[in-house]
């Protein structure tokens, strides 16, 4: 039985909205935005970091725990039935439920037939001021992933696993065309006016760096709007979703401030072009790199 070929140029959506306190009307609205960029055309389409609800993370509160829900469970059920409807590969990233005392920030993969091919279970975990993510999530356990799905092999990563190039890596190393990662950030708005331009041109190069590193695409989807869910001065989240191509530059970047489904035409092909030009993977030290596994070398 002969295979059907995949297509060389294929469409990537990326889900950037603001979130209410209510979480049922938070997936509505981020079915309503896949369903829409579906239509447009969009093949594989990715949510934003926790979609289903307000940035909790802001606070250490045991009643945010009522948030989490199983894997398969209500969203995935919700999103397999548009992938299959669609015929779309969807990246959905949720609080997960695993069992009592253990939760964690995952990102489920549905193929376009509404198949469940897995999960990635977010590996760097940070604890920083309003992002108190050590008390809530587990630390990943099923290591760095890809998946072979309809149009092109994927890995998604999660947000503060953005900023180590070593997830990057070994998720690439596993055959991955289209490097996701579904993100919550933005900025202290105290902090903004001195620090905003550098903590974003960060977050955007460090991940354009991954692209050019391993010779991939990166699909980054953000959520925008101001969040107080525990009072205080909130946090604003600062949008600018964008798609890199394979050698780190920006092909398409959604607005700081708009709720949008961002679509953007990637071509498979240049992976083997930039790959060969570039031979990043050819020229490992592959024997020398036993440090790493180090926490430091003294």
């Amino acid at each position: 039985m002969s295979r059907v070929p995949r297509p060389a140029k294929i469409n990537l959506g990326l889900i950037q909205a603001s979130c209410s306190p209510d979480p049922e009307e938070n997936l509505k609205n981020t079915l309503k935005l896949a369903d829409r960029a579906a239509q447009q055309g969009a093949q594989i389409i990715c949510t934003q970091e926790l979609f289903r609800s307000q940035y909790f993370c802001q606070s250490e509160n045991h009643k945010y725990f009522k948030l989490a829900e199983p894997i398969p469970g209500p969203s995935t059920e919700a999103f397999q039935k548009l992938a299959k409807k669609r015929q779309a590969v969807l990246i959905i990233s949720l609080f997960e439920k695993r069992a009592a005392g253990v939760y964690h920030n995952t990102a489920a993969v549905i193929d376009a037939d509404g198949s469940l091919l897995g999960i990635y279970r977010k590996m760097h975990i940070p604890d920083d001021p309003l992002y108190y993510e050590k008390f809530y999530f587990t630390p990943g356990d099923l290591g760095f992933r890809a998946w072979q799905t309809r149009y092109a092999k994927i890995g998604t990563l999660v947000c503060w696993d953005q900023w180590y190039p070593e997830g990057a890596r070994l998720t690439a190393l596993q055959g991955a065309q289209i490097l996701f990662y579904p993100t919550a950030i933005g900025w202290h708005p105290a902090e903004k006016a001195e620090y905003g331009a550098d903590q974003h041109g960060a977050w955007e190069t460090i991940q354009r760096g991954h692209a050019v590193a391993n010779g991939c695409y990166v699909a980054v989807a953000n959520r925008v709007g101001l969040e107080k869910p525990s009072g205080g001065a909130g946090l604003e989240f600062w949008g600018q979703s964008f798609v890199a191509g394979t050698s780190g530059q920006i092909l398409a970047k959604a607005s700081a401030e708009k709720e949008e489904a961002l679509i953007v035409e990637v071509d498979l092909e240049k992976l083997e072009v930039t790959r060969t030009h570039w031979p990043f993977f050819r020229d490992r030290r592959i024997d020398a790199y036993g440090d790493i596994t180090k926490r430091f070398i003294d």
